[in-house]
């Protein structure tokens, strides 16, 4: 039952990250890379605005909003790894781009995008 749950999770994360992705695309942003792991963190989406923004994105999916919903679900802890995995990243980079970090909720249906919704000093 276990097994089952996890898979059905995963499949979600999947689905949303694809919408995410999707979205994001017809508003202009380009894929850069996805699912970036790094020991201790990984980032979702990378894109790059068409001003050269550097967009690290973090995709949230629930099925119900309990416990405050997929954007309180992004707690201290979960940002540092991010950014952790953001600088990993940007340290490869011969030049360190203007960068932010954007959430993407998806809720009951609805996706949300959360540009700058923190920051690296967060």
């Amino acid at each position: 039952m276990q097994k089952v749950r996890q898979h059905a999770a995963r499949r979600l994360g999947q689905s949303a990250e694809d919408q995410a992705c999707a979205a994001l695309e017809r508003r202009g942003l380009q894929l850069v890379t996805r699912n970036y792991r790094v020991r201790g963190g990984e980032i979702d989406l990378i894109l790059r605005a068409a001003d050269g923004t550097l967009v690290f994105v973090e995709v949230r999916a629930r099925s119900h909003a309990d416990y405050g919903g997929a954007a309180a679900s992004i707690h201290a802890a979960k940002r540092r790894r991010i950014v952790l995995a953001a600088r990993h990243y940007l340290a490869r980079l011969p030049e360190e781009p203007v960068c932010r970090f954007d959430v993407v909720t998806l809720e009951q249906g609805k996706l949300e995008w959360l540009p700058g919704a923190f920051s690296a000093d967060d």
